[in-house]
């Protein structure tokens, strides 16, 4: 096996030479289609409500959504009649992007666990080995420290794979291949090689999954030095930050949450990425900084409607680049509300929320009128019984509980 992407890596290396053709017989793939994403030095980000900005490279983006859950009432009617594009549910989303993404370059590839004719554990690779054929949707054996680090070398050798973890708490077993390999090759071979790989997967407490299936691993992963982190928590960043993450030239570990797979959104019809290092301001306020990112932020949004209604005016931002943070954005938010509150599924000890408060207090501090206080899950193995599973994961009381706190 080791030998076939090798070849295909030798294959897709030689395709970007001019000197060399590329032979897509051997790959089954659509051909690409028309893309304008891209114009001179430039990238064209499409906006929720449809409209086109221009951002030259190496500027910020723009913001990218104003609004992060809309009420039942107001949105899905308006939505459907009045905003460009189509609707789809959040594993479908990241299946568009992954799609696009393997029409427009033949080195990208898909491995693991059931990804092939099964179409995955929750359909993200759905129709994908019919289209494009068994070699480029490859099914794997139970075996991650194998195949993760299949991928690894397959990005080695000029590929661009994208690992499925089928639970992101099985990709523990492949935590050796992504921390000395993936994370450390391009410095350790003197800049020799890339590794652009996207290692993917569902994470998170589910309902009643127990506690094996109900791990976060962002605390484990953020020390590793040489990855990049994101976290989607819409069909519309998760499609984009999937197109960003597999043209990235930097390892990216992307966190899917298996209770957001369902949620269904209006995306353009036109091609976009995201920003893999910037944080999305979902709701723009004046008297504390909310700083959260995947399912919780729909319980912060929650308890942002009571917030409101008492009269307090909350800055909501799902930071979503869990490595590295938007620092740019947050300092913004601090430097305007000073008070800040960090809300995470994550771990309390030595989570996302305590890089945050460290990452805070450094470049921060001075602007702050307040401790900064942050919610998180408890330190506990995730209980089976539903009951006892919700008093481990911050709840909207609870959010509500902390502002009134922090404004005091």
């Amino acid at each position: 096996m080791a030998a076939i992407f090798q070849g295909v890596g030798a294959a897709a290396a030689l395709s970007s030479s001019p000197s060399n053709s590329f032979d897509s017989k051997k790959f089954v793939f659509s051909p690409c289609r028309s893309f304008s994403v891209r114009k001179g030095a430039s990238f064209a980000v499409v906006r929720s409500d449809g409209r086109v900005n221009l951002n030259p490279k190496g500027r910020r983006a723009q913001q990218l959504i104003s609004n992060a859950v809309a009420t039942k009432s107001d949105s899905a009617a308006a939505s459907s009649s009045s905003k460009p594009g189509h609707e789809l549910l959040l594993f479908e989303a990241l299946q568009e992007g992954l799609e696009e993404e393997m029409e427009r370059d033949p080195r990208v590839c898909v491995m693991g666990e059931d990804v092939g004719h099964y179409g995955g554990s929750y359909k993200v690779t759905k129709g994908l080995a019919k289209k494009f054929g068994d070699l480029r949707v490859l099914d794997t054996p139970i075996a991650e420290n194998s195949f993760t680090g299949m991928g690894i070398g397959a990005a080695m050798t000029g590929l661009r794979p994208v690992v499925e973890g089928m639970n992101m708490g099985f990709l523990l077993l492949a935590f050796n291949q992504i921390s000395n390999n993936c994370g450390m090759l391009h410095y350790t071979s003197g800049g020799q090689f890339t590794i652009p790989i996207v290692i993917r997967g569902p994470g998170g407490v589910g309902r009643q999954l127990g506690a094996e299936h109900s791990q976060r691993l962002e605390s484990y992963f953020q020390s590793i030095p040489g990855i990049q982190m994101v976290a989607c928590s819409t069909p519309y960043n998760a499609k984009g930050l999937m197109k960003a993450a597999i043209r990235s030239e930097n390892p990216v570990i992307f966190f899917e949450h298996v209770l957001l797979y369902n949620l269904k959104e209006r995306i353009p019809d036109e091609d976009y990425i995201c920003n893999l290092e910037e944080a999305e301001m979902v709701r723009p306020g004046e008297h504390v900084t909310i700083l959260t990112y995947s399912r919780m932020r729909y319980h912060v949004m929650q308890a942002a409607k009571t917030l409101v209604n008492k009269g307090y005016d909350p800055e909501v931002i799902d930071i979503r680049s869990l490595k590295p943070f938007d620092l740019y954005t947050i300092g913004n938010s601090v430097k305007k509300t000073h008070r800040v509150l960090i809300v995470e599924e994550c771990m309390r000890t030595g989570g996302i929320g305590a890089s945050l408060i460290a990452a805070i207090t450094e470049n921060f501090n001075d602007y702050l009128d307040a401790s900064i206080m942050c919610l998180s899950s408890q330190d506990v193995p995730t209980p089976y019984a539903g009951t006892l599973e919700e008093v481990t994961v911050v709840q909207p009381a609870q959010i509500v509980t902390a502002v009134e706190q922090l404004c005091q």
